[in-house]
């Protein structure tokens, strides 16, 4: 009897373990997934056209590129109006271009992205989103909210096409600001370069599970 009731109880453990387990592994509410952004597969960059004096005024445009950026963004498969996104930070003391000097003018000199290394996104509209659901279908959208560079936040709408396939989310924002609109004048070296006041920002990135 006794032998009877340990194995019982070994069986009713059992049972209790593995209905903890089922519940514990069970998806949330149907159909929302929430996804990370991997910088290893994403990048952040700038493009601003600049007058170089030094060569016949010759017209450039300098690109600086980062992949230190961070982001989540959840997706609502059954009824995509309620996918959100957050803020998105991106590491500005990192961008790098195709001269360290004008790197370090940057970072010291004019974004000061030294003394403010982080720039943040916090949407607040998602205008675009459609109605149903289609695995692989490119999705053009617009996405308002508060773009913070040093310590400046202004509004921004930023022109997304993102793409759910499978486990993977892509996407590529792009928006143009003016750096006068931050705080901040745009670079001019005297008898060397001018840069134009604005600046056209892409984001590329993708996101998984």
């Amino acid at each position: 009897m006794r032998r009877m009731t340990l194995v019982g109880a070994f069986l009713l453990i059992g049972l209790v373990g593995g209905f903890v387990w089922f519940v514990s592994a069970a998806p949330g509410p149907a159909g929302i997934q929430r996804f990370v952004i991997v910088p290893a597969e994403s990048q952040v960059s700038y493009r601003v056209a600049e007058t170089l004096f030094n060569q016949n005024n010759r017209l450039n445009i300098a690109m600086g590129i980062t992949n230190a950026i961070k982001g989540e963004i959840t997706i609502d498969r059954a009824r995509p109006a309620n996918s959100r996104i957050g803020t998105v930070t991106v590491a500005i003391s990192q961008l790098r271009s195709d001269s360290a000097r004008r790197d370090n003018m940057i970072r010291e000199n004019w974004l000061e992205s030294s003394k403010f290394p982080i720039a943040e996104f916090t949407p607040t509209e998602v205008r675009g989103l459609p109605e149903t659901y289609q695995d692989g279908r490119e999705i053009p959208l617009q996405v308002t909210g508060n773009l913070k560079i040093r310590n400046a936040v202004k509004p921004a709408t930023f022109a997304v096409i993102v793409r759910l396939d499978g486990a993977a989310l892509t996407a590529v924002a792009t928006t143009t600001i003016l750096m006068t609109d931050f705080g901040f004048d745009p670079p001019s070296i005297l008898g060397i370069l001018k840069a134009e006041n604005e600046v056209r920002l892409e984001l590329r990135f993708v996101a998984r599970p």
